[in-house]
């Protein structure tokens, strides 16, 4: 049962070390460029953005997480009192699991009982919106959390090692194509922790989306979440690290598409963000970490988030970035092997060095 499923997912993020082994974010090649003269008051550093329709405090974003059991209830609603007492965005799990049994419909529905104003992203896979019942399912999904943005999901990785995975990905383009042409609410895709290529965002912004989330490698490995559910663990550990870099991806669709970024993947912390932001992404997600903190509660979902915007403050502040705008256009180095990687890809790293 997809129940059963998600509950495993929850408790294997929760005992297990699923994060990437071997592969990093890219942003340790990221270097801010210090400003010894900042000339700017650090209290009054403003990193609010209303990118996504709704003024928002922050550029975090809590990404999708869970849904479809009855323990993801509890878990949801100290993430939508947290992301509502700090006016932040949250995304939801894949809500299938509430649509095709509507005894679990309340697990997601919590978070907009709980965080009335704040921006929800609803979510579904792309094996769901490839058929004659996709928009239907699609809407099901807007009108049971009333989302204010609708995310699709791409995991090809997930499912080629799950055991029960749909790996007959034909339609997904023409899928996401005819929800972006039917839906009222703006549409993003979004990977989940194998990143985003430029050339596929290309053909992901011809479709219509209106969001990029890249979800790339570096943080949290679904390879290595279905390794912990597989009998045979020798594929979820063979791939446990396979994807694109989260810095890597964000500076690919940067300088590829025109659409908003979401940098997620192993972001950790304001600094990390600062990195992503700088690159050109307009806010960043995290998940691990908020899911971990909802095992405690909302109020240390709160600290975390305090403590997130605290240290982008500093970032900004050192690089004499006033608001997030200034932070995109802040100068910085790319070093290392992203460095390598974006210019074997044909990307121009020295753009970034002296922008004013």
């Amino acid at each position: 049962m997809i129940s059963d499923r998600k509950l495993e997912h929850l408790l294997i993020c929760k005992q297990y070390d699923v994060q990437y082994k071997n592969k990093k974010t890219g942003f340790e090649d990221i270097e801010l460029i210090h400003r010894a003269l900042p000339e700017i008051n650090k209290d009054k550093i403003d990193i609010s953005t209303d990118v996504f329709g709704k003024k928002l405090n922050s550029p975090l974003i809590i990404t999708a997480i869970t849904g479809g059991h009855p323990l993801a209830k509890q878990i949801n609603r100290e993430l939508a009192i947290a992301a509502e007492t700090e006016k932040i965005g949250l995304g939801l799990g894949s809500q299938r699991a509430g649509i095709e049994n509507p005894e679990l419909k309340d697990t997601y529905s919590v978070a907009r009982e709980n965080a009335p104003s704040t921006i929800l992203l609803g979510n579904i896979g792309a094996p769901q919106i490839v058929g004659n019942n996709s928009e239907d399912f699609a809407q099901q999904a807007v009108d049971m959390i009333d989302a204010d943005i609708l995310a699709i999901h791409l995991n090809t990785l997930q499912e080629s090692i799950q055991p029960e995975g749909d790996i007959d990905a034909k339609g997904y383009l023409n899928g996401i194509n005819e929800i972006t042409e039917n839906m009222e609410v703006p549409v993003m895709v979004k990977e989940t922790g194998t990143g985003i290529s430029a050339d596929d965002g290309i053909l992901l912004e011809k479709a219509g989306i209106d969001f990029l989330d890249v979800a790339g490698a570096g943080g949290t490995s679904w390879a290595a979440v279905e390794t912990y559910r597989a009998e045979d663990r020798y594929l979820g550990e063979l791939f446990w690290d396979w994807g694109i870099p989260t810095a890597v991806s964000t500076a690919e669709l940067i300088n590829s598409v025109n659409i908003p970024i979401v940098s997620s993947g192993g972001i950790r912390n304001g600094l990390d963000a600062a990195k992503a932001i700088a690159l050109g992404s307009d806010s960043v997600g995290i998940a691990l970490p908020m899911l971990k903190n909802a095992f405690i509660g909302s109020n240390e979902i709160i600290n975390f988030i305090k403590r997130f915007n605290e240290s982008l403050k500093i970032a900004m502040f050192l690089v004499g970035a006033s608001n997030l705008e200034e932070l995109k256009n802040s100068n910085l180095i790319i070093k290392g092997e992203t460095k390598e990687w974006l210019e074997e890809r044909g990307f121009n790293t020295k753009k970034y060095t002296r922008r004013i």
